[in-house]
Order: structure tokens, then sequence, then C-alpha cells
């Protein structure tokens, strides 16, 4: 049986080639349509459901505000997001998703999703009721 330092090494280089192999994907199909962290910044607004000031986007996405900036001024020429005065703080900008925005959010979406179930087809439905759960165990916090 492997020590548990050597489970735990194995565990993270399995997970870390499947997330490899989901982005891959991803990136093979969109091209250079969108990076991955201009991936998150669609997705934590799209999670939102509102428009999100830079600064609580950034603490969402656990960066500083300034490279959330850079990010949002990418996304924005690309005219994935747009940008407005908040109504409520004329010192604050509100960034919110455009609707080319949702479209490549769910393009992506979609082909992360197709990306996985390439994987998981290999494991009965059985064991894809039990990695979900696992992996959700842990997920967890």
């Amino acid at each position: 049986m492997p020590a548990p330092d050597d489970t735990a090494e194995q565990i993270a280089a399995l997970l870390d080639g499947i997330v490899r192999r989901q982005r891959r994907a991803s990136k093979d199909n969109l091209g250079s349509a969108v990076t991955h962290g201009q991936f998150r910044v669609l997705r934590t607004l799209d999670n939102a459901g509102r428009a999100l000031r830079l600064s609580e986007l950034a603490g969402q996405l656990g960066i500083v505000p300034r490279s959330a900036t850079s990010v949002v001024d990418d996304l924005e020429a690309a005219e994935l997001v747009a940008r407005r005065p908040d109504p409520d703080d004329r010192r604050a900008t509100l960034v919110d998703l455009t609707p080319a925005g949702a479209d490549v959010l769910a393009t992506v979406r979609r082909q992360r999703r197709d990306a996985m179930l390439t994987l998981i087809e290999r494991l009965d439905t059985r064991e894809q009721a039990d990695l979900l759960r696992l992996l959700t165990r842990l997920a967890d916090d």
C-alpha cells in the first residue's frame, strides 16, 4: 500500500492531468478566443447573475484589482464584457457579460463538458456516481 504522501501526490498528478486535458480540449476547439483566466471572469460574472464592481469581481476571483482590470480590458476589447458606471457610486465601475460573452462562455462550458464526457465514458454508471460523490466530498469546504 502506498504511503499517504505518495497517494496524495498520485491523486494530485492525476487531477492535474485531467484538468490539462479538459483545458486543451477547450482551447483546441476555441483557438485563442479566451484564456483560462478570461474564462474564469466570464464564469464569475455569469454565476453572479448581475453586473459586478471591479473590486468585487477581483475579490471573488481571489486576485488583486489591477489584475482584474487587465483581464476585463482584454475582454472588453473583444466585446465579451461591458463596463458601465455604478449608479450607486460614481467612482465605481460595473462589469457585465455581453451577449457575445455569454455565447463564448456557453461554448467553452459545452466543450469542457464534452471533454469530461469523453473521459468518464470509461466508467460505468455506478463508478461515475461514486466519482461524483467523492469529488463533491473533497470539494466541500
